[in-house]
């Protein structure tokens, strides 16, 4: 049995679910590369970044306090990445919260693994700061391929398996939609 998307079944205060979905997810990535290519002499591209990304959490269909925890993890994760390939393995921190914004199974979870043993391998072959160009795309399709994965696990669980989804959202989370 191919279970429903978790999220699409919220109903939204505003937007649809696909504008939302797409607009956030490419703030998301858009903020962080934008934040990956800025440096001192570049500081409004700093602050515009940081803004994007966040704001890409933000607007993403899902319950307010797991879109404020994206948030706030994914931003801290981005700027632990202008240290370079050695914190590529902090990518992991995002994608948990990726995975609560989807309402993911536990038993996806077990996804973590790919981008968290990519983590400690790619920066024992791209230690250099100047390295980040390549360390960083790699990390990052590790955590697309692994969300996607948590996808098919999730879709492919008995419903049983599925998170419970409670009697319906708090006044904090429906405030938030």
């Amino acid at each position: 049995m191919r279970l429903p998307e978790p999220t699409r079944q919220l109903p939204l205060r505003w937007g649809g679910y696909v504008d939302r979905y797409v607009l956030g997810l490419a703030m998301i990535l858009g903020g962080g590369i934008g934040l990956q290519g800025a440096n001192p002499r570049i500081l409004p591209l700093l602050l515009a970044g940081t803004v994007m990304h966040a704001t890409g959490w933000a607007i993403l269909p899902s319950s307010g306090w797991r879109r404020v925890l994206g948030a706030v993890v994914g931003t801290a994760q981005i700027w632990l990445l202008l240290i370079g390939p050695a914190a590529v393995w902090t990518l992991v921190l995002p994608y948990i919260a990726w995975l609560l914004v989807r309402q993911r199974p536990w038993r996806s979870f077990v996804t973590v693994l790919f981008p968290l043993a990519t983590g400690i391998l790619v920066p024992q072959l791209t230690h250099e700061y100047q390295f980040q160009p390549i360390a960083l795309p790699i990390a990052l399709a590790v955590v697309i391929a692994s969300a996607w994965i948590a996808t098919a696990i999730a879709r492919s669980a008995p419903a049983a398996n599925a998170p419970p989804q409670g009697h319906g959202p708090s006044k904090s989370e429906e405030h938030f939609r």
